[in-house]
C-alpha cells in the first residue's frame, strides 16, 4: 500500500500538482492522495488552516513540496502564509499529529537557480555540488531542514538532511523512489534534529 502523500504547491504550479495526481490513476506512483484539491471556502486562515491540518495533513506521511518560481522565502511572509504553514504542520511531531517525510520537487524553471554546478572544497580538497537551497529559492521551513547538521564536516551529506531533493525530471523517471526516501527519513536520527518553526 502506498504512502499518505500531501501536495503542498504555489497555484502557479498546479499543472505540476495535477501531474502526480493523474499517476495515481495511471498507477505510475504508488501513492494514496491526500492533497487539498478545492480551495477551502473561508476568508479565515486560521480555520484554513485547521481543515487543511485536520482533514488532510494529519494522516498524511509524506508532504511533498513543489518548489518553484514562486516558492522563495524573501518574497515575504504573506506570499507564503499556507505553504510555510502546511511544512510547518507536516515538521510536528505532537498528539494526532506524526512527522511527515518532506520531498523537495525542484520544477525545471529553478534547475540552474539551485542547481549550481560543483567547486573544490578549501578544507578537504574534494570537489561538492553547490545546490543553493536557501531563502532565495524556497521557504525557510525547507531550506534550514535541508541544511539541517553538517556535524562538523565541511560538507553535508544525506544523513545530514531530513529533507529530500529531486529534480521534477528524475522525480518523472521513478517518483516511488523519492517518495520512499523521504517517507525513511521520518525513522532515521537526523529526524531528531528537525526544526518545526525556523528563524
Amino acid at each position: 500500500m502506498g504512502h499518505k502523500c500531501f501536495i503542498s504547491f504555489k497555484t502557479e504550479d498546479k499543472w505540476y500538482k495535477e501531474t502526480i495526481q493523474s499517476w495515481v490513476d495511471d498507477n505510475k506512483v504508488d501513492m494514496i492522495d491526500k492533497s487539498l484539491n478545492e480551495p477551502i471556502d473561508s476568508d479565515n486562515e486560521e480555520y484554513i488552516m485547521r481543515k487543511i491540518r485536520e482533514d488532510y495533513l494529519s494522516d498524511s506521511t509524506v508532504t511533498i513540496f513543489l518548489i518553484g518560481a514562486r516558492s522563495a522565502e524573501s518574497l515575504g511572509w504573506y506570499q507564503q502564509r499556507f505553504i510555510k504553514r502546511e511544512l510547518q504542520a507536516s515538521l510536528y511531531n505532537g498528539a494526532n499529529n506524526t512527522r511527515n517525510g518532506i520531498l523537495g520537487v525542484v520544477l525545471p524553471a529553478l534547475y540552474d537557480k539551485i542547481y549550481k554546478g560543483s567547486y573544490r572544497c578549501n578544507t578537504c580538497g574534494k570537489e561538492h555540488q553547490h545546490v543553493a537551497v536557501n531563502d532565495n529559492t524556497t521557504i525557510k521551513e525547507f531550506n534550514r531542514n535541508y541544511y539541517l547538521n553538517s556535524h562538523g564536516k565541511c560538507s553535508y551529506a544525506e544523513d545530514d538532511r531530513y529533507c529530500v531533493l529531486v529534480k521534477w525530471d528524475d522525480f518523472v523517471e521513478n517518483p516511488n523512489l523519492y517518495i520512499d526516501k523521504a517517507f525513511d527519513k521520518r525513522a532515521q536520527p537526523i529526524a531528531s534534529e528537525v526544526i518545526v518553526y525556523p528563524k
